[in-house]
């Protein structure tokens, strides 16, 4: 089959617009709680709008492309995320942000199931993992991105400042409300993938039978399987680990260590996202040295020590022990989802759907720490994440994979 290797960097692109507007709501909720008096309940509510979206679309966004094809759900969910930021844009308000946000959380989903198929056919099969180790650098490179583009906007929009992109938003946005701004480079953005996708040419993508959706036999043969529930608790424990720090450093530094969200804090969220891609790299050097159950309890073990460093030492520590906490988790996820897919023998296509469904765990984790937060303060609040990374750390003591990660064994296999 012909390889388009304009299409791979599409997806590439894909892959960092994901990051870019997923990534943004831990800089921005000081701004939020602030712009709209609200408690810190109540913002717990913004990231559950958006990942409760990925329980709810994962499944049936499988079932679309088989339907509908990868370019039309490309269309359709490139549209709603620029729906969404536009919405918000015009009319920013609590309300507005919670439905704004999901909608952006539906295109997204639908946006992660269509990509990794896509790119396995544009690329090749022989070169599909490198480059999906490439997509997820994009990903983090995005992710630490978005929240420096966020603290220049803040500085620079309504300061006295001049320039094409500043002058535009000075007219489009309120003075006291400089952080939507962001909302609508994100309307740009969405539209802009709206049209290339439009012009470009896909190629057909014949599904392999591990990429299938199937929601009948298969479905109902996994959903009775204690395997996939520990492990689809494993997924759903990871990403609201994942945000339920990133979403709350900001708060947390602004609270207890006067630390301004729109420059510092910032700051710290953009390395937790770098320190995560870092670590990818280094775990994926680990995975092919260890046993990846090993590499998960040890990196497990670090983010809890990093943690509890953030939380309860001084400004200082917490500066530089909440980006770490990103260098451990980052080997979470390859982990976790390889070991789910290697422990059942048949249906992978069917269960990694089901997997992408425990994203919603971004949507329940933060708010539990926001409820908590009103009534024992989000220091105690933030305690909560040690549950889920307990869980994460024990998948390393008893899963057992039918098909163990494929390791160096000696000098010589290195060459081969």
């Amino acid at each position: 089959m012909q390889r388009n290797s304009f299409i791979v960097v599409l997806i590439l692109l894909i892959f960092f617009v994901i990051s870019f507007l997923t990534n943004i709501l831990g800089p921005i909720i000081p701004d939020i709680v602030k712009s709209f008096d609200l408690s810190i309940g109540l913002a717990g509510f913004l990231p559950f709008s958006f990942f409760v979206a990925y329980g709810i679309m994962s499944i049936p966004a499988g079932l679309m492309v088989e339907k509908y094809g990868e370019k039309k759900v490309l269309i359709i969910a490139f549209t709603l995320a620029f729906a969404g930021a536009l919405l918000f844009a015009l009319i920013p308000g609590f309300a507005i942000a919670l439905f704004s946000l999901f909608m952006i959380g539906i295109g997204m989903a639908m946006l992660q199931v269509v990509i990794n198929p896509l790119m396995r056919v544009s690329g090749g099969e022989e070169k599909f993992a490198f480059y999906l180790v490439l997509a997820q650098l994009f990903f983090g490179a995005a992710s630490f991105l978005s929240p420096l583009l966020y603290s220049y906007l803040v500085l620079n929009v309504h300061s006295g400042k001049s320039g094409f992109l500043i002058d535009i938003l000075n007219n489009l946005v309120p003075a006291s409300l400089k952080w939507v701004s962001l909302y609508w480079v994100f309307a740009v953005i969405s539209f802009a993938m709206v049209v290339v996708i439009r012009v470009v040419k896909f190629p057909k993508v014949v599904l392999l039978e591990d990429e299938r959706m199937d929601i009948g036999n298969s479905f109902n043969e996994l959903i009775r399987s204690r395997t996939v529930w520990l492990f689809f608790t494993g997924m759903f424990s990871y990403v609201g680990t994942e945000q339920g720090i990133a979403n709350w450093i900001s708060q947390f530094l602004q609270t207890y260590h006067g630390i301004d969200p729109a420059t510092t804090g910032a700051s710290v969220i953009s390395y937790f996202w770098g320190l995560l891609t870092v670590g990818c790299i280094l775990g994926l050097i680990l995975l092919k040295l260890l046993d990846s159950r090993k590499v998960l309890i040890v990196f497990t073990a670090g983010a809890i020590i990093a943690l509890l460093s953030a939380l309860f030492g001084s400004a200082e520590t917490a500066l530089y022990a909440f980006p770490a906490t990103g260098f451990f988790a980052s080997v979470m996820y390859s982990v976790i989802f390889s070991l789910a897919l290697n422990s059942v023998p048949r249906h992978h296509g069917t269960f990694s759907g089901i997997m992408c469904t425990g994203i919603a765990g971004g949507a329940v984790v933060p708010l539990i720490i926001g409820g908590l937060a009103e009534l024992f303060g989000l220091q105690l609040a933030m305690l909560f994440l040690f549950i889920p990374l307990g869980y994460i750390f024990s998948i390393g003591l008893w899963a057992k994979p039918l098909i163990n990660n494929d390791r160096i064994t000696s000098i010589k296999e290195i060459f081969e």
